[in-house]
């Protein structure tokens, strides 16, 4: 059996007494949901924890709002009556009136394990507010559903984002609570920061390698409907960068791209001819899909779907950065003057293309844009960055070993 940060929490009263007398605050979102799914912010009401307020990050406490770039309102819970501050509205760090209303917040959000999901700047901007003002910060850990491997280049000085919280790369193999003492040690903090730990995770454990089989999976975020999904995400999220559709307005968003002028057929021909180890550990399916909304919205796309999933699956092999780095690699080689790349402030960096700041460097665009370029460039460039990363990661480690 998997237990989660809440759910120590709230089975344990030693782990609750720091609590007592103390004016509490949640983080969190749809999937922050106690074992019977019950959410955390009703569960911690009930068990007796004085909750004066509770924000909500990016799509909002309640996960309503689909896509990226749309904000959420505060508003006042109508069960509690407390007020739910956004933390994707006005602002992206809390002001001096929403920390006046706790003092210990409890961060209760599941993430993807991808430097791009911006639960993890978020978690970044409540350590800096909590050393500023001397506010507890408290994790309750959660799984990294994609589990340790770590992939994709590290966000370079100066690439810093709302969607690039520090020098990490796209997939960086750590819990919310793990990175939580990484951004400590990294930037320096001062602050009184806990984790409650996970009981029973393993994530090298077959058959979920990060997610527990016992375990429900909620939408953490509105397009991020399954474990496929996760798994896929850190080479996917690319795509919103790209012209191509991520699959933003089908069922399967984010393990998918297409257009209505791409040849899937060619395109997984020209990717298994150029590095065919970056397509292993998964199976790639030719589709048919229409967008009922976003890009490319009521026209027929062809496409590729990438299944991360049953026997198809090898954690230790599966490399999705590269595979979707390959793909945008294919349709240039096919088609050199395709339009690929989209142009508008992503996440509010102005003056920037939206594939560099999803990178956190132009280094994959141009690997992708180059002539001459080889999968073996991108290698050296990446691998390094891996392997500093791994490095880095050890001494944050909670649960069982990096062996990668």
């Amino acid at each position: 059996m998997t237990f989660f940060g809440i759910d120590r929490l709230l089975a344990d009263p030693d782990l609750r007494k720091p609590l007592e007398g103390k004016r509490v605050a949640l983080v969190a979102h749809p999937a922050s949901v106690t074992a019977d799914l019950t959410h955390s912010l009703d569960a911690l009401v009930a068990a007796g924890v004085n909750v004066t307020a509770a924000f909500g990050p990016q799509h909002g406490l309640r996960g309503d709002k689909q896509d990226n770039m749309i904000e959420s309102d505060d508003y006042t819970d109508p069960v509690h009556n407390i007020p739910v501050f956004s933390l994707y509205g006005e602002v992206r760090r809390p002001t001096s009136q929403m920390l006046s209303t706790f003092d210990v917040v409890l961060i209760d959000l599941q993430d993807l394990g991808c430097r791009i999901y911006t639960f993890i700047t978020t978690l970044l901007y409540v350590l800096q507010a909590g050393a500023e003002t001397g506010k507890s910060v408290w994790v309750l850990d959660r799984p990294n559903p994609a589990g340790r491997p770590v992939e994709g280049l590290t966000l370079r000085g100066g690439w810093e984002s709302f969607v690039g919280a520090g020098p990490i790369p796209m997939r960086h193999g750590l819990t919310l609570g793990e990175l939580g003492h990484w951004f400590i040690d990294h930037f320096k903090l001062d602050v009184d920061y806990r984790v409650i730990e996970m009981a029973g995770w393993q994530p090298d454990a077959a058959p979920g390698f990060g997610w527990p089989e016992d375990r429900i999976w909620i939408n953490p975020s509105p397009n991020a409907a399954n474990l496929n999904m996760a798994r896929c995400y850190a080479g996917t999220v690319m795509l919103e960068g790209a012209t191509l559709s991520e699959g933003r307005g089908t069922t399967r968003p984010l393990e998918l791209f297409g257009a209505p002028d791409i040849d899937p057929k060619r395109i997984i021909a020209e990717m298994e001819g150029t590095a065919p180890d970056w397509l292993a550990g998964c199976k790639l399916r030719e589709i048919n899909f229409e967008p009922t909304f976003h890009k490319h919205v009521g026209k027929l796309c062809n496409g590729v779907q990438i299944h991360a999933e049953g026997g198809f699956y090898d954690h230790r092999a599966f490399k999705p950065w590269r595979l979707q780095s390959l793909a945008f690699r294919a349709i240039r080689t096919i088609q050199p003057d395709y339009d690929l790349w989209r142009d508008f402030p992503y996440e509010y960096a102005f003056g920037k293309l939206p594939i560099d700041v999803i990178n956190g460097s132009p280094l994959l665009r141009e690997w992708v844009d180059g002539q001459g370029s080889e999968p073996g460039d991108l290698d050296a460039l990446a691998g390094a960055d891996e392997a500093a990363w791994r490095d880095q990661m050890r001494p944050v480690l909670l649960y069982g070993q990096e062996n990668e």
